[in-house]
């Protein structure tokens, strides 16, 4: 550890209450002149995976990096002591970065746990580079109460909100161990002021209708929940009961998303926004947050798609507004960011079916603890306090009976004909479902400009995800393509919403480049684009490596290579049926493996289809099972 001070071993064994622990402790190495010991490392062939219990594994990297991330912290000879150096989480790694610090939450639970794994529990050195981080940490808050982020006079939402989150977590794990009560007061002054900056309803950084990023007010809400429960306050308490009003008003799209630069993210929705509303949950028993989940849930089931040998989940991923995230494995052992959305599974089940059965996450972790290799060390940047943090309330995922109730009762698995068309603030998302076929589009304005409009998915019952528009993308996208490599898909296109039999809706961009007329019915979709210049049309297809791909030529397309051909169109055979993509005459068309692949294994890998026209092309894709 870098530069600091040391405390007394045996003074801090004795407030900690750690009697019987002194034996399993690391010898601290001595601390040079001005600065804090080095954490000690663990002993050889230390962590064994057979003694942590199975919702523990997830400290288990932790535990093995947690040396390094101490000896990290800047000492009392440096211009910032305290700072949680060596890059562990969050960018910049900069002084003045609050977000950094948010491992002392980390450090905190490793200094105050007793397990017989885990030697740091009442560490001298831990405590002292604990005590040292708090104090950078404390020090980087404005007078109004906020922090800082991407720069040092920045009054920043996801700083504060999340300082709300670890530090108040800090001082719980710390006051039941009885440690460092002067920082449990500083720590609870910082609280108050950053409570009354995020609660406040007229700050603008804050409250927005629609709230920008619903995620970071959510995790300040559930901070401030804790925070009150420790050291209670009426007139706080009053503020934040009305904040979760807000949150719930302007915070979730009636659509059923929660808000991300006025749109929807899976990632965020689904890793971020919905565990920071558990964890609120669990310390307020606020109900508006069963209602959001709830409905929430519900929209999940139009945009995660089930694969049909159990494999997984692929996201409609083109209308997210930030990030990439495209499929979710069926079970998600440790780390699972979604984990903690399982606290409301009792109070709505239809969520079971988006997360780890208990059965199959016990076989996951079984198989972990008889692993006989190494537990490895954490990359830097690849952590996350929230984690851990989220370890502190117990599980509550589904039985696997439970689950697969779920599972049957999400909409378009339920049911083999309905059409959804839903609506926010000039987006459209539109779900069409008959018998054989699943499509979906997402339509009008655009949240930001990483989301892509246009047609977004295909979905069989038996083949799967056939279809996968990407976002932040301008390749894997099923679109039409003008000269310069121009999707439409990237920019907004307005819809026409004909209805009937077979259900018809149309879409263009703004300038009449392209316009694409789209008809659905029993295992078919047509789509007619006409342009105003030749173009290309890409088809994003999700290829298995057990598929049979062949051009109606007879060229045959291998798994993750490429290939050309003059054909009229082009075969997916995948079990005991087949996706017929016919294009009219024949047309000197290729395909070739993207980089992008799918779930854990690996197995899927999207390959891309294009077909060059001179502005007008009529394409059906019938799904034949």
């Amino acid at each position: 550890m870098k530069h600091g001070i040391d405390l007394p071993r045996r003074a801090l064994l004795a407030a900690a209450g750690a009697a019987g622990i002194a034996a399993a402790l690391p010898a601290p190495r001595a601390a040079a002149a001005g600065g804090l010991p080095d954490l000690a490392p663990l002993p050889p062939g230390a962590p064994d995976r057979s003694a942590f219990a199975a919702a523990e594994q997830r400290f288990a990297p932790y535990l093995v990096s947690l040396a390094g991330m101490v000896d990290d912290i800047e000492g009392s000879d440096s211009s910032t002591p305290g700072f949680m150096g060596g890059g562990w989480w969050r960018t910049p790694s900069a002084p003045y970065n609050a977000r950094v610090q948010e491992h002392v939450y980390t450090l905190a639970w490793f200094l105050t746990k007793a397990r017989s794994w885990n030697p740091y529990s009442g560490d001298a050195a831990l405590l002292a580079g604990l005590d040292a981080a708090l104090g950078h940490y404390l020090s980087l808050q404005h007078d109004d109460g906020s922090w800082s982020e991407y720069s040092p006079g920045e009054h920043s939402l996801p700083a504060t909100g999340f300082a709300l989150g670890y530090l108040s977590k800090t001082q719980v794990l710390l006051k039941d161990a009885g440690l460092l009560p002067t920082r449990r007061t500083q720590i609870a002054r910082a609280l108050h002021g950053a409570m009354n900056w995020l609660l406040d309803p007229s700050n603008g950084g804050v409250w927005q209708t629609p709230i920008t990023y619903a995620n970071q007010v959510a995790a300040g809400l559930a901070g401030s929940a804790l925070a009150l429960r420790t050291n209670p306050d009426a007139e706080l308490r009053g503020r934040l009961d009305d904040a979760f009003v807000r949150l719930a008003r302007d915070g979730q799209s009636p659509a059923g998303f929660f808000y991300e630069q006025r749109g929807m993210d899976m990632n965020y929705n689904f890793e971020v926004m919905l565990p920071e509303l558990a964890d609120a949950w669990r310390q307020s028993d606020n109900s508006h947050l069963v209602t959001m989940t709830a409905k929430f849930t519900d929209w999940l089931g139009y945009n995660l798609l089930r694969e049909p040998d159990g494999s997984g989940w692929f996201c409609n991923i083109a209308p997210s507004s930030r990030t990439s995230t495209r499929a979710y494995d069926d079970t998600r052992p440790d780390p699972d960011r979604t984990a903690l959305n399982a606290q409301f599974v009792p109070s709505v089940p239809a969520l079971g079916a988006f997360l780890s059965a208990r059965e199959d996450l016990a076989s996951a972790r079984a198989a972990w603890a008889a692993t006989e290799s190494p537990v490895p060390g954490l990359v830097k940047q690849d952590t996350s306090p929230r984690i851990l943090a989220h370890a502190g309330y117990g599980e509550r995922n589904p039985t696997l009976k439970a689950k697969n109730q779920a599972i049957a009762a999400v909409p378009y698995i339920a049911s083999k004909n309905f059409t959804e068309h839903r609506t926010d603030r000039g987006q459209d998302f539109l779900y069409v479902r008959r018998p054989g076929v699943y499509l979906g589009a997402y339509l009008g304005t655009r949240a930001t400009t990483t989301a892509r409009t246009g047609l977004t998915f295909l979905w069989h019952p038996v083949a799967g995800t056939v279809i996968q528009s990407l976002n932040d993308n301008d390749h894997g996208l099923w679109s039409t393509v003008l000269p310069g490599q121009v999707p439409d898909s990237d920019g907004p296109q307005p819809g026409q919403f004909f209805g009937g039999e077979p259900y018809a809706f149309r879409f263009g961009t703004p300038s009449g480049s392209v316009v694409t007329d789209v008809k659905v019915e029993d295992g078919l979709v047509r789509r007619s684009v006409r342009a105003t210049s030749s173009a290309t049309e890409t088809v994003p297809l999700i290829l298995q490596a057990s598929d049979r791909v062949v051009f109606t030529d007879g060229t045959t397309v291998p798994w993750g290579g490429s290939a050309a051909a003059t054909a009229t169109g082009i075969d997916l055979h995948r079990g005991t049926g087949a996706v017929h993509i016919r294009w009219g005459g024949p047309r000197a068309a290729g395909i070739a493996a993207a980089s992008v692949t799918y779930l854990r294994d690996g197995s899927r890998r999207m390959h891309i289809l294009k077909v060059p026209h001179g502005g007008a092309i009529n394409v059906s894709v019938r799904l034949a099972y």
